[in-house]
C-alpha cells in the first residue's frame, strides 16, 4: 500500500508540474503581487514539482525527494493564501474551497514526510 502511495503521489507532482508549463495563465492569477518575475516563477516552481515527482521514485533519491518536496509546500503556501483571497475578494461561490485548501498543505507535507526515512 505504501509503494501505491508513492506512485500517487509521484504522479501528483509530475502532473501538476507539467501543468505549469501548459496553463502558465492559471497559476499566474495566484501569484503574489510581491514577487518579481511572476513567469519565471511559475515555470520555476513545474520544474521543481515534476523533479520532487521524479525523485520520490527512485529508492536512492526518495528522501531527498520528500525534503524537497516538503520545502515546495511550504514555499507556495503564499499562493494559496493568494488564491484564498482573490476568490473572496470576486465573491466567488468557490471560496470555500480554498479555505479547505490551506489545511490540505498540512496533510501534503505529512503524506511527503512519511518518505524521508526511505
Amino acid at each position: 500500500m505504501k509503494i501505491l502511495s508513492l506512485y500517487i503521489m509521484s504522479f501528483f507532482y509530475i502532473a501538476a508540474g507539467v501543468m505549469h508549463f501548459l496553463k502558465p495563465k492559471g497559476y499566474l492569477k495566484i501569484m503574489p503581487g510581491f514577487l518579481p518575475f511572476p513567469l519565471q516563477l511559475v515555470y520555476i516552481s513545474g520544474a521543481v514539482e515534476i523533479l520532487c515527482g521524479l525523485l520520490l521514485l527512485f529508492p536512492v533519491t526518495r528522501s531527498a525527494g520528500a525534503w524537497l518536496t516538503i520545502l515546495l509546500l511550504i514555499v507556495i503556501l503564499p499562493a494559496n493564501i493568494q488564491m484564498a483571497v482573490n476568490f473572496y475578494q470576486k465573491s466567488n461561490p468557490y471560496f470555500w474551497l480554498t479555505i479547505l485548501r490551506l489545511p490540505l498543505q498540512l496533510v501534503l507535507i505529512w503524506w511527503a514526510w512519511t518518505y524521508t526515512k526511505q
